[in-house]
């Protein structure tokens, strides 16, 4: 495993990132895989898949990795200095504000990891999972044709308030049949749980806000992004086992049966949209990661390692 080392960015010297860089092998041009946390788990369950990756491809050429944990995530225990004074600490910055230290973390890395000036010269792979899939979208579409390939698992639901995905059993036109055999205190239930834990109004301990998301991702389908080289990047993307992410949803409240029948088709829905953010030739997916719920890193690490290998014989 990596040695963690921390690293001041430029723009905001008073505060120091946590981050992990392992350096290329045997590659005839700079590839550098990036991993993009959840708000869930920080940059150490990304460790397994980047030792699982390097024992596969033994002997062949590797990318350099860099995983690292936002301002007041994981192991950065320094807050964002943006955020100091803000009126509400739990939502100090949005997902563009993460992007933008994101591409000057890259820079820096770049620069001093792997001797290369031009960022945009680098080949990058973005791995995400779920509000880190929505980041890896909006660097692609902040900084065009620089993205290679994008490893989207188990994004957030980004232009959702996340109550919604059920029926609202106080709306005018709302049927009692509609839900049978749940009863509708059980959806209310429901409702008020997802607003209180996942609507967009509920901040982070890091200081990250999802309040603007549904604004900066209106679309799961769209913007088609730009990739290097005249075409899309590759775009794989990954959903999380029915049963299981059912399972794991039952432990904070909603029923099994409430999840496989609204929560998993209206995820499925917004994955197929997914795709379509590049042309169909460098789209794969969706496609379910088996066993795994929500942190697919965590639960499935071989698949993770699978599919990421795929995508560098694409570009390596």
């Amino acid at each position: 495993m990596a040695d963690v080392e921390f690293l001041a960015l430029t723009t905001k010297p008073s505060a120091r990132l946590a981050y992990t860089f392992q350096a290329p092998e045997a590659t005839t041009k700079p590839v550098l895989v990036v991993f993009l946390n959840g708000l869930g788990l920080p940059q150490a369950f990304w460790q397994p898949v980047i030792a699982q990756l390097k024992t596969l491809r033994q002997g062949g050429s590797l990318p350099a990795f860099l995983t690292y944990d936002r301002f007041g995530q994981g192991q950065t225990t320094d807050r964002d200095p943006q955020d100091a004074g803000a009126e509400d600490p739990t939502h100090g910055h949005d997902c563009l504000a993460s992007v933008q230290d994101l591409r000057q973390l890259l820079v820096q890395i770049t620069t001093e990891k792997l001797g290369v000036s031009d960022v945009d010269s680098v080949s990058l792979i973005l791995v995400g999972n779920s509000i880190g899939c929505a980041l890896a979208r909006l660097y692609a579409q902040e900084y065009p044709c620089t993205v290679a390939a994008l490893l989207l698992l188990d994004s957030v639901l980004a232009n959702s308030d996340f109550v919604s995905v059920f029926p609202d059993p106080d709306a005018p036109d709302f049927d009692p049949a509609s839900i049978q055999p749940i009863p509708v205190e059980a959806i209310r239930a429901v409702r008020a749980g997802a607003r209180r834990i996942f609507h967009p109004d509920v901040g982070s301990k890091e200081g990250l806000s999802r309040r603007n998301l549904r604004e900066l991702l209106p679309a799961s389908d769209g913007p088609q992004l730009k990739g290097p080289d005249g075409h899309g990047p590759y775009v794989t993307v990954v959903g999380h086992d029915f049963d299981t992410f059912a399972e794991e949803s039952a432990k904070m409240g909603p029923p099994k049966g409430v999840t496989n029948r609204f929560v998993n088709p209206y995820w499925q829905r917004y994955n197929e949209g997914l795709a379509k953010i590049t042309e169909p030739d460098y789209s794969k997916g969706p496609i379910i990661a088996p066993n795994a719920g929500h942190f697919v890193q965590k639960d499935n690490p071989e698949f993770v390692v699978q599919e990421l290998n795929e995508l560098l014989e694409k570009v390596l």
